[in-house]
Order: C-alpha cells, then sequence, then structure tokens
C-alpha cells in the first residue's frame, strides 16, 4: 500500500477529530497506537503502559493545536518522546536509557559498540544527543522536552557531541 492511499483517511480522520467527532477521536488514537507503542518499547516494561497512556493523552489533548495534518506522525513522535522521557525521570532512569532505537547495522559489534560510548557519557549529554541524533528533535523541542533553556540544549550538544568523538577514538 502507498503513502498517499493511508495519507488521506489518516488526514480526514485528523480534520475530523479537530471538528469534534468523538468516533474519529477514537479512531485515530487507535490507529496510532501500535506506533506510540514502539517508541515507548524501550521503557522499563514497568512503566512502559504508562508511557504510552501518557503519550497517547498529551496526543488527544493536543490534537486541536496541530496546524498541518502532514506533520502529524513527526508530531505524535515529539510528543511521545517527550512524554516517554517525563515518565521515566518519574521513575528515576534516564530518558535515553528507554529511548535509544538499537541500531541496525549489518556488524552488529558496532551497535555494541555505540551503545557503550553513549553509556560511558553523563546522562544529562547522553539524553541531548539521543533526542537530537536518534529522533532528530530541532533544538527548540529538544529544549521543551528536557525543561531546559535552548542555549543549555546548544552548549551541552556541543560538549555531547565532542565527548562522543573523543570516546570514540
Amino acid at each position: 500500500m502507498n503513502e498517499t492511499a493511508t495519507a488521506q483517511p489518516v488526514t480526514h480522520l485528523i480534520l475530523s477529530a479537530q471538528a469534534g467527532n468523538h468516533r474519529a477521536v477514537n479512531d485515530l488514537l487507535l490507529h496510532i497506537t501500535p506506533f506510540v507503542r514502539r517508541l515507548c518499547s524501550s521503557v522499563d516494561a514497568g512503566h512502559r503502559p504508562e508511557a504510552v497512556q501518557e503519550s497517547l493523552l498529551a496526543v488527544y489533548r493536543g490534537l486541536r493545536t496541530l496546524r498541518e495534518p502532514a506533520a502529524f506522525y513527526g508530531w505524535v513522535r515529539a510528543v511521545t518522546v517527550r512524554e516517554a522521557a517525563r515518565t521515566a525521570r518519574r521513575a528515576g532512569q534516564t530518558a535515553t536509557a528507554e529511548l535509544v532505537d538499537q541500531p541496525s547495522p549489518a556488524d552488529p559489534s558496532l551497535g555494541v559498540a555505540i551503545a557503550d560510548v553513549l553509556d560511558r557519557l553523563p546522562a544529562h549529554q547522553r539524553d541531548i544527543l539521543t533526542l537530537r541524533a536518534v529522533y532528530g528533535l530541532e533544538e527548540r523541542e529538544t529544549a521543551r522536552v528536557l525543561s531546559l533553556p535552548v542555549g543549555t540544549v546548544r552548549s551541552r550538544l556541543h560538549r555531547a557531541r565532542r565527548n562522543f568523538q573523543d570516546a570514540w577514538r
């Protein structure tokens, strides 16, 4: 099935849900639940359902603020990463411990090496680097997720990149 064939019904659901159609809201949340679960899949098993629930609730609450339906999946991803990070912090875990997607390169040792270098970084640098490099969040989104000023995100990102490069050598 091509993307344009599936994009049209989702766009219709989004617009209907934003207009207040409760059935469309329900269908839309059911539609994205597997995506949200996958994004939260590496959260500690005991806290994963809470991360999924908080993410879906945040999507529901913020749906009317979404201006461009074409940006829906990116927006859902950003909301989910933010909520999963909050859930992890409340549980006393670092945000990236649960959110890092393990790379699947042809050489599995590369993924192990990357994870090892990330593990050696301070948690605040690992969080910033993961949200920017793995999830592709912009500086402002990263700042919002971590409740930090944008300037702090920039400086931590600079140090994290430098420390990662130093540790990689």
